[in-house]
């Protein structure tokens, strides 16, 4: 059996205002392996997209155990946690957060030159290929003003694959298109998790979009709701 690529071990979250303490996760223990499309969903104000930016190394749990490709991540300093970031996980939001003064080109390769200008120069002939598979062979000089918000967002996907991650988290990636181009980001995501071996976890509130997830993992107030840690989710 595959080792996981994320684990999480009896992890919580509590926020601390002055004398006054918020729990918003609670004992949440299960694994992601190489290549599985989780989805993650729940109502507003469940949990989710904390639990998303723990395991994206944005946020520190304040009790349980994360860990990622096997190393213990909790509680890395700050320059050690950016360095896992930036070569070890991809990032997708809502908004596509693309640079607007940059090509697709240069946006799709910016967490390589992230890590010097030699890498970069290494993985452009992948990143325009992953481009082209996408349909944007011919927006490469094109920069985001010019293009859709469905073009916007599949040009983010590619972006979050830059530095070959073992798992790209996204938030809501849907959430800011319509139907037609909401339905082409996710079965790009899906994709390229299968061409890739990359596992992707999805936060969302499409039932159908989860619904076509490898696992569905299910919050409520906090706490997982459904099968065993371990188990494949059950289905909503």
């Amino acid at each position: 059996m595959a080792h996981p690529v994320v684990e999480l071990d009896r992890v919580g979250k509590i926020y601390y205002n002055g004398d006054v303490e918020t729990p918003v996760l609670f004992d949440i223990s299960f694994a992601i392996v190489p290549g599985e499309f989780v989805a993650i969903v729940g109502g507003s104000g469940s949990g989710k997209t904390t639990l998303l930016n723990l395991m994206g190394l944005l946020d520190r749990p304040t009790a349980g155990v994360i860990r990622v490709e096997n190393q213990e991540v909790s509680q890395l300093d700050e320059l050690k946690r950016a360095r896992a970031r930036r070569d070890r996980l991809g990032f997708i939001f809502q908004f596509h957060y693309l640079l607007p003064e940059f090509t697709v080109l240069e946006n799709a390769l910016m967490p390589c030159r992230m890590r010097g200008r030699e890498f970069e120069k290494s993985q452009e002939p992948r990143m325009r290929e992953l481009l082209k598979a996408v349909g944007l062979e011919d927006k490469l000089k094109v920069r985001p003003p010019q293009l859709s918000g469905g073009q916007q967002q599949r040009v983010a996907v590619v972006r979050s694959l830059a530095n070959e991650p073992a798992v790209v988290f996204a938030d809501e990636p849907t959430g800011n298109l319509d139907s037609k181009s909401g339905r082409l980001v996710f079965d790009l995501m899906k994709r390229l998790s299968r061409e890739s071996g990359t596992a992707f976890v999805m936060v969302t509130h499409d039932d159908n979009f989860a619904l076509e997830a490898d696992r569905v993992i299910r919050i409520r107030d906090g706490r997982l709701v459904g099968a065993p840690v371990g188990a494949p989710e059950e289905r909503l």
